[in-house]
């Protein structure tokens, strides 16, 4: 029986990817979203043609997508900003659960045949899409700006009133026995502070020992390990995955680590969201749609306007400015996908019938396809308004104008001057020792392969003014140097140069600044040798000038004609010829016949190199 399911299996899948592959570009393209596109998709494979027609379980599949984008959200948000966050969270979203619940249950009730039916669907319907939301504002870049931050808020909120919507359901019913079930709370409760041991204690050093050993796919494994894990926890005693894999991200927000996970977890996080928005479109019921489809538009248009009425006078109500309000109201006045869940468990104990039930869950889709009409229609009103919309100040998340590749000695001093003067500064690093050490003297660095192009994304690259690439070896520099180029071409880099002939090949690149490790140092340390010696500051000063200008003059030969070339430009008396304290010992052999030993010295030279190690 397998057998013969396997190739319908891979037949859906194949038609599920090629139907995003053309639908989301071109919804993309006309201004309409991804989102839509892929609900369209959905809809194209399985109401009107049928040739996808499980639905329902892609759905529980393609959920992961949601606990993925929560477990992300979740390590951008430190747990003193959650803290921070409190007054949104639990005012401003309990506001809005409640008000809005009782509002539409309200109207429920009007056309509803009993009260419980109608507190059902008001509830449910009082709950916006976190998938549809999150995706919009990040596809805006408005997660962190303010009315960002209080639409999420009430998110995390209605994802956390979720659990109590879901006890309260049984109790009405005719059937169900009265009275409250503490032991579910208290288990949650343990569940939740074994989560957060887990976190605190055992996360960050199981993370630094699989980078020690440089798996790449053993950090994979290990994010995803941590992402279902916690989900699996909070779902096996009755909380949301969600939620667990949000409490999961937060716990790793200060992580060194958090970089590395985010770049892991964000492909899977994609896919599995558009597959999510594919299945919604699959388990529309064409049936009740099209016997109820006017009254369907009716009682969606009717819901949305009600509930953004009340989310704009909640936010209002919590000292939220015109344009934060109207901004937010729009955003959340959809349906989201818990009521799907809501609806199915009071459908399983008898509180709705089977028609009810789809005539809601038709309701669900369809107010999230109108989802970007509604953020349009918010900023035509805020257009027309009086108020100006004053720009957002530094919020919290905001990436870093400086990204550092690298944390070698001269990254760690070129970091000190750009700290001294306010800077603020993100460094990556893939050495665990490295960011171990750093930890001790009060450096923030994350881990991370900055050869990799999700990692620098993770890392902020888009925001960031310039980049330093302060790596060891040449090779990886010039790998970094030319993915940077190729894909962020506009980023200006600030590299480390190993030595001379590293020097000539950067030459050829794209960068903004280059310079030796070496070299200034050196200089500085001879020059305090000749004032050892008794020269004066201002004649040292001249000489370390007249090295640098014939060692720039060098250059541009090796660049012109190779590496050995210009020794004689290397070989030429300085303008500045101090007299010597003390005769030479020896007569300096002429330059031509120096010519030679010089070459062959700077041959060992650089095979020495060669094999020796990178700093």
């Amino acid at each position: 029986m397998a057998l013969e399911a396997t190739p319908e299996i891979y037949t859906q899948v194949v038609l599920l990817l090629g139907a995003a592959v053309v639908a989301a570009p071109i919804f993309k393209r006309i201004g309409l979203g991804t989102v839509l596109g892929y609900l369209a998709a959905g809809v194209f494979l399985g109401p009107l043609l049928g040739v996808v027609n499980n639905g329902e379980s892609i759905l529980y599949f393609a959920e992961l997508g949601i606990v993925f984008l929560l477990f992300i959200v979740g390590l951008e948000m430190k747990p003193s900003k959650l803290w921070s966050m409190r007054r949104d969270i639990l005012g401003l979203g309990s506001a809005q659960v409640m008000l809005c619940g009782m509002v539409l249950s309200l109207l429920a009730w009007m056309v509803a045949p009993n009260i419980n039916m109608a507190i059902v669907a008001g509830f449910g319907l009082a709950l916006s899409s976190t998938a549809f939301v999150l995706q919009t504002l990040e596809s805006k870049g408005d997660v962190n700006s303010s009315y960002g931050q209080k639409t999420f808020s009430v998110l995390l909120f209605q994802d956390l009133a979720i659990i109590p919507l879901l006890a309260i359901v049984p109790l009405l019913s005719s059937s169900a026995e009265m009275g409250a079930d503490w032991s579910a709370f208290w288990i949650g409760l343990l569940a939740i502070g074994i989560a957060v041991f887990a976190g605190q204690y055992l996360l960050n050093p199981l993370l630094g020992v699989i980078a020690r050993t440089g798996a790449d796919e053993a950090m994979l494994a290990t994010a995803l390990f941590v992402v279902f894990g916690s989900a699996m926890l909070m779902q096996s005693v009755g909380l949301s995955m969600a939620l667990g894999s949000f409490l999961a991200g937060v716990l790793l927000a200060e992580s060194s680590y958090r970089v590395e996970l985010e770049a892991n977890i964000e492909p899977f996080r994609g896919i599995l969201l558009g597959l999510f928005f594919m299945a919604v479109g699959l388990s529309l019921d064409v049936t009740v749609l099209l016997e109820n489809w006017l009254a369907i538009i009716g009682f969606v248009l009717i819901a949305m306007v009600v509930k953004a009425l009340v989310i704009y006078l909640a936010c209002k109500l919590f000292s939220s400015t015109h344009s934060e309000s109207t901004k937010t109201s729009a955003i959340l006045s959809q349906h989201g996908e818990f009521g799907f869940v809501l609806f199915a468990s009071a459908t399983s104990i008898g509180v709705l019938d089977t028609k009810t039930s789809s005539f809601l869950v038709a309701m669900v889709v369809l107010s999230m396809t109108l989802t970007p009409l509604s953020v349009w229609i918010g900023n035509k009103l805020l257009e027309t308004s009086s108020e100006v919309d004053e720009p957002e100040e530094d919020f919290y998340g905001a990436e870093s104008p400086v990204l550092m590749i690298g944390f070698s000695r001269m990254g760690q001093v070129a970091a000190q001057a750009l700290l001294a003067s306010g800077a603020d500064v993100t460094v990556i690093d893939n050495n665990p020792g490295v960011i171990k050490q750093a930890a001790k003297f009060g450096f923030r660095i994350y881990f991370g392969n900055g050869a990799r192009k999700e990692v620098l994304i993770s890392a902020g690259i888009r925001k960031a003014k310039l980049v330093c690439i302060a790596t060891h070896t040449p090779e990886i520099t010039n790998r970094i140097v030319d993915m940077i180029a190729s894909e962020f071409p506009e980023k200006s880099m600030y590299v480390r140069a190993y030595d001379r002939a590293h020097t000539l090949q950067l030459m050829d690149k794209d960068v903004k600044y280059h310079t030796r490790e070496t070299f200034e140092s050196a200089l500085l340390m001879g020059g305090e040798m000749l004032k050892g010696l008794g020269h004066e500051t201002e004649q040292v000063s001249e000489i370390l000038e007249d090295v640098r200008r014939l060692d720039h003059d060098r250059l541009m030969v090796q660049y012109r004609e190779g590496l050995y070339a210009g020794m004689d430009i290397l070989h030429n008396k300085p303008n500045v010829q101090p007299e010597p304290l003390v005769k030479p010992h020896h007569q300096a052999k002429a330059l031509d016949e120096r010519s030679s030993e010089v070459l062959e010295e700077d041959k060992k030279l650089n095979e020495a190199k060669e094999s020796t190690p990178a700093e």
